[in-house]
C-alpha cells in the first residue's frame, strides 16, 4: 500500500526522500509528496496527483533541507488528489506522513472542528497531524510526548512520520499495525516502510516492533516501547543488493521475476533437503516436536496466497493424510471459527504485513491455537516476528503488483511442509525420497516451460480482443485456474473466473458462446478423461478453447481449439509447473492491451490495511 520514507541528516536529503520513493513505486500509489525542514526551519511542502516522476519535476532546486518525510498514497479516505495527497500540515508548524488507517477518524475530526482546526483534506490522517500540534504547540509538550499522547487516542492502525519546525533537527516515527524499519547510516538515520526504499544509502536496519515510537536527531536514535520504557531494537545487515529491485534487462518487473522462479525455488529448497527427505528443522528449532503433536492444519491467506494453500489442501490430505481447512483471511475472524488445538496454524503472504492475515493470526492465539506457522518471503517482517515457526520462501525481492515467483516459492515450501508432517502418518520412506527427487527437478523444468515463451506470446495475440473468460482445471489444477484467472484480471482487466470443470453444467456452461474463451489446464493425470469430456461440452456450443496441455494428453489443436504442449510431468509437482505458463500468458495479454503491468490501475503490492 502506500510508502513512507524519512531522513536525518548533516547532507541534503531531497535526492534521498525522491529515491526512496521511486522504490516503493511498486506498492501502488495514486499521489506523491515530500516535505523538508528548509534552512529557516520553516516547513516546504511540494505534494502531485500521479506519479513520483511528476514530484521530481516539481523539485526547484532551492527545495532542499537536511530532515524531511515524504510519501507515496493509495486513497482510501478521500479520492486521489493534490488536496488529499501527504504530507499533512498543520498551521505550517507540523507534517505527518501515515500508513495505515484510523478508525476512530470521525469522532476526532468533530472534537477538532468544534475546537478551530481547519481541514484541508477528505482523509483520516489530518486529524493525527492536528491532534499532535494540539498537544505539541497547544500544550507545550515536546514533539516525542506530542506524538505519544496523540498515538494513544488513535484507534486503527498506523505507521508515522512526523517532523516539526519547533524542533528542526528532530524526526519522530511510530509503528501500529502497519510496519516501519529505520535505517541506520554514518551520523545519519532514515525511516521507510520498507527497506527497498533505503538500499542506496545503507544495508543495516532496525525493525521496529508493535507499538514503538522512535526519537531520531543525525546522531542519536531513542526507542520507546509500547508500555513508554526505552529499549534496544537489534541491527541487522540486509543481504539484497540496491540493484536487487531494478529490471535489468527485462522489460518489467513482472518478466523479470517469472523467468526468476528457477533461481527462487533453487533458493527455497538449499539446505533444507538432506538424505531424500525434507529436514524438519527447517521449519524452526522445534518443529520436529511440534509437528509429533499436529493432528491437523488450518491454512490462513489472501489473494495469490490464498490460492497456494489451496492446492496445499489437496496435498496435504491426499499425501500426508492430515486434515486440511484452507480459508480467506478477510473471512476468517468475523465467522467465529471454532479452535482445533492439535491444528497447526499456517499463515501464507509475501510480504509478512497482510493486514487480514496478520489479524486472523492474532485472532487464533486469542483463540487457543497451540502452534503457528509463517511462509513468508520478508525474514523481519511482523508475520515471522509473531510466529512459532517459519519458512522462509527465499524469492527475493518482488515488485511486480501481479505475484509470480512468491507464488511458485510458497508452493514449493508447502509441499515440504507436507512431506514433513506425512512421515508422522503412513508416508512411506520410499515416497518421501521419490518426492524429493521431483522437487530437486523443479528448477530444471521451470527452466524447460519457460523456453515456450515464444509460443505463448503467439497464442496470446488472437486474445488481447476479449472482455470475459472461464479457466477450467481439476483437482489441483483447479487453484491453479483460479491463479490463472486472477493473473489475467489483475494486470489486463479482462473478466476472468475459474470453475472446478466439473462445475460447468452447474451454471457456467450457460455462458459460453464464441464471443466467450475459455482457458483449460489438462496435465496428464487421472482427470484427464473427465476434463476432455467437459472440454468437448464447450467445443459443441461455439466457444474458443485456448488449452495448456500435457503433451501425451492427446488433446490437438484445430478449429476453435490452441494448445500449448507441456512436457510430461510428476502429478504431484505439476501444479508449479503449469502456474508459469498461465503467467506468461496474462503477461503477454496485458502487454497486447496496453496496460500497466506492473502497477496495474487500483491495485497495491502489500495489502497492509484491512
Amino acid at each position: 500500500m502506500c510508502g513512507i520514507v524519512g531522513a536525518v541528516a548533516e547532507r541534503d536529503v531531497t535526492h534521498i526522500l525522491v529515491e526512496g520513493l521511486r522504490r516503493l513505486e511498486y506498492r501502488g500509489y495514486d499521489s506523491a509528496g515530500v516535505a523538508l525542514l528548509a534552512d529557516d526551519n520553516s516547513i516546504k511542502r511540494i505534494r502531485v496527483k500521479g506519479k513520483v516522476a511528476g514530484l521530481e519535476s516539481e523539485i526547484s532546486e532551492t527545495f532542499h533541507g537536511h530532515v524531511g518525510i515524504a510519501h507515496t498514497r493509495w486513497a482510501t479516505h478521500g479520492e486521489p488528489s493534490v488536496k488529499n495527497a501527504h504530507p499533512h500540515v498543520c498551521r505550517n508548524q507540523v507534517a505527518v506522513v501515515h500508513n495505515g488507517i484510523i478508525e476512530n477518524f470521525e469522532e476526532l475530526r468533530e472534537k477538532q472542528h468544534q475546537s478551530g482546526y481547519e481541514f484541508t483534506s477528505e482523509t483520516d490522517t489530518e486529524v493525527i497531524v492536528h491532534q499532535i500540534f494540539q498537544h505539541h504547540i497547544a500544550e507545550k509538550q515536546s514533539l516525542l510526548a506530542s506524538v505519544r499522547l496523540a498515538t494513544a487516542e488513535l484507534h486503527g492502525a498506523y505507521a508515522l512520520g512526523v517532523i516539526s519546525a519547533e524542533e528542526p533537527g528532530r524526526l519522530i516515527t511510530a509503528r501500529s499495525g502497519s510496519p516501519l524499519v529505520i535505517g541506520v547510516g554514518i551520523g545519519e538515520y532514515f525511516i521507510a516502510s520498507d527497506v527497498a526504499a533505503l538500499l542506496p544509502v545503507t544495508q543495516r536496519f532496525i525493525f521496529l516492533q508493535e507499538g514503538d515510537i522512535a526519537d531520531i536527531t543525525k546522531n542519536t536514535l531513542t526507542i520507546y516501547d509500547q508500555s513508554g520504557e526505552e529499549v534496544t531494537r537489534p541491527i541487522k545487515e540486509s543481504e539484497l543488493s540496491a540493484d536487487a529491485v531494478e529490471r535489468g534487462e527485462y522489460r518489467h518487473y513482472m518478466l523479470k521475476e517469472i523467468f526468476e522462479q528457477p533461481r527462487a525455488i533453487n533458493d527455497t529448497l538449499e539446505g533444507r533437503i538432506s538424505d531424500h527427505r525434507v529436514i524438519d528443522e527447517s521449519f524452526g528449532p522445534n518443529a520436529a516436536k511440534i509437528f509429533d503433536e499436529i493432528k491437523g492444519v488450518d491454512i490462513i491467506a489472501c489473494g495469490t496466497s490464498y490460492h497456494a494453500g489451496v492446492v496445499a489442501r489437496y496435498w496435504m490430505e491426499a499425501i500426508a493424510k492430515v486434515p486440511c481447512n484452507v480459508e480467506v483471511a478477510s473471512e476468517f475472524r468475523y465467522r467465529r471459527p471454532l479452535a482445533h488445538k492439535n491444528s497447526l496454524f499456517v499463515t501464507i503472504s509475501q510480504s509478512g504485513e497482510t493486514a487480514d492475515t496478520l489479524a486472523a493470526l492474532h485472532e487464533a492465539k486469542k483463540m487457543g491455537y497451540k502452534y503457528a506457522l509463517a511462509i513468508c518471503n520478508v525474514p523481519e517482517s511482523s508475520l515471522v516476528r509473531e510466529s512459532d515457526l517459519v519458512m522462509m520462501t527465499r524469492a527475493g525481492p518482488e515488485i511486480g503488483v501481479a505475484s509470480t515467483k512468491a507464488f511458485t516459492t510458497q508452493l514449493t515450501a508447502l509441499l515440504m511442509l507436507v512431506m514433513s508432517l506425512g512421515r508422522r502418518n503412513g508416508l512411506s520412506e520410499q515416497r518421501e525420497a521419490e518426492l524429493v527427487e521431483e522437487l530437486k527437478t523443479l528448477p530444471r523444468k521451470v527452466e524447460d516451460v519457460l523456453k515456450l515463451d515464444d509460443e505463448i506470446k503467439t497464442m496470446a495475440e488472437s486474445f488481447a480482443d476479449k472482455h470475459h473468460a472461464l479457466f477450467l482445471g481439476r483437482g489441483t489444477h483447479y487453484p491453479i485456474a483460479m491463479e490463472g484467472a486472477l493473473k489475467l484480471k489483475e494486470i489486463s482487466y479482462i473478466h476472468a473466473e475459474a470453475y472446478p470443470a466439473g462445475e460447468l453444467k452447474h451454471g457456467p456452461l450457460a455462458l459460453v458462446d464464441d464471443e466467450m474463451p475459455i482457458v483449460a489446464v489438462a496435465p496428464n493425470n487421472e482427470l484427464l478423461g473427465k476434463l476432455k469430456s467437459n472440454l468437448q461440452e464447450v467445443k459443441a456450443r461455439g466457444g474458443k478453447l485456448y488449452v495448456f496441455a500435457d503433451q501425451h494428453a492427446d488433446i490437438v489443436a484445430g478449429d476453435g481449439i490452441e494448445v500449448l504442449s507441456v512436457s510430461p510431468i510428476d502429478e504431484v509437482i505439476a501444479p508449479i509447473i503449469y502456474s508459469i505458463p498461465l503467467q506468461l500468458f496474462s503477461y503477454h495479454v496485458a502487454i497486447l492491451k496496453g496496460t500497466d503491468v506492473d502497477q496495474p490501475r487500483n491495485l497495491a503490492k502489500s495489502v497492509t490495511v484491512e
